[in-house]
């Protein structure tokens, strides 16, 4: 099913969450060659791209083949959202998205992420500065509401529309529940029944199965898939084959598994040097490897691996 943001259009409305420290340019190009549609960079501040921070740029990077690409902001001043999104509009980014759902409290306490939330004033004036600052469209991405007391992701949407948002993505939970509970998928059937915009669900997206029944429950135009494909880009391609034809490839064997592992490890070398991208990849492997037999070992084992070869002989372990 092919999904239209303002004037961008993507192959099929399958999305990759922002997720910060998972989301990285080799985790990406790994969904892009499972089917995903439409990929999301890790969320980055707009203050430090204003003040030319440097471990900033790497997050900024992206390649030809991922496109398109939607590049999150956070912040929570308008001019300086609009700026940073007006100097970066020559970059290869498709869309830009703005973090109003992050509920971590170092974001949350600078009156940014969720916390925008609470303020759908300040919220939709942001909304409004970037989308006179560029003309690539603009998305929200955001939660159920703040706390359970504060529900107002509707109300929310609808201001977001009426400030020039051309899409909103929600995650049925609140930030009082951070990831725990069950999220709500009512409220983003309400959302989508609300708005004439987009409407891209989020939360608890983790088989074949539960996406078809977010699309059927919810009537959402686009599926934002987050903590089930970690160690798991499969899940794109296997979301795709269900909706597409009824079925799907079970999960990949072991042997498939180390490939990918392998081939993961190599792309964080290409991009991040060895020192970095081998520690980067000891959580990856934990994703990868989870469920499977003697896992806790191999898990405890690559907290240990500092080089390429390492991990490779590690692998061979792996069976």
């Amino acid at each position: 099913m092919k999904l239209r943001i303002g004037n961008i259009e993507i192959d099929n409305n399958l999305i990759l969450a922002p997720m910060a420290g998972v989301t990285d340019l080799p985790f990406r190009l790994l969904c892009k060659e499972q089917g995903c549609g439409l990929l999301y960079t890790e969320m980055v501040s707009a203050k430090a791209i204003q003040y030319n921070n440097k471990n900033t740029y790497a997050l900024l990077e992206i390649e030809p083949e991922e496109r398109p690409v939607a590049l999150q902001l956070f912040g929570s001043e308008p001019d300086i959202m609009a700026d940073t999104a007006a100097r970066l509009e020559e970059g290869p980014y498709d869309i830009f998205d703005i973090n109003m759902g992050c509920p971590v409290p170092k974001i949350v306490n600078n009156g940014e992420g969720s916390a925008l939330m609470k303020n759908p004033q300040l919220a939709a004036e942001i909304v409004s500065a970037m989308v006179k600052a560029v003309k690539k469209p603009v998305t929200v991405k955001f939660r159920k509401g703040f706390t359970d007391d504060s529900v107002n992701a509707v109300e929310f949407a609808k201001r977001l529309e009426q400030a020039g948002a051309a899409a909103v993505a929600v995650h049925g939970r609140t930030r009082q529940q951070y990831y725990s509970g069950k999220a709500d998928w009512d409220i983003i059937r309400q959302v989508k029944e609300a708005v004439s915009i987009p409407v891209i669900g989020n939360g608890d997206i983790v088989s074949p199965e539960s996406a078809k029944k977010m699309l059927e429950e919810t009537g959402c135009d686009g599926l934002m898939i987050g903590r089930g494909v970690r160690g798991n880009p499969w899940l794109f391609k296997q979301i795709r084959d269900y909706l597409e034809t009824g079925s799907y490839e079970s999960s990949p064997s072991v042997q498939e598994v180390k490939e990918m592992i392998l081939r993961h490890g190599r792309l964080q070398l290409k991009y991040k040097g060895e020192y970095t991208g081998i520690r980067e990849m000891r959580k990856h492997v934990a994703w990868y490897t989870a469920g499977y037999p003697h896992s806790a070992a191999l898990r405890n084992e690559v907290n240990s691996v500092e080089t390429f070869e390492e991990l490779s002989d590690l692998m061979q372990k792996f069976s």
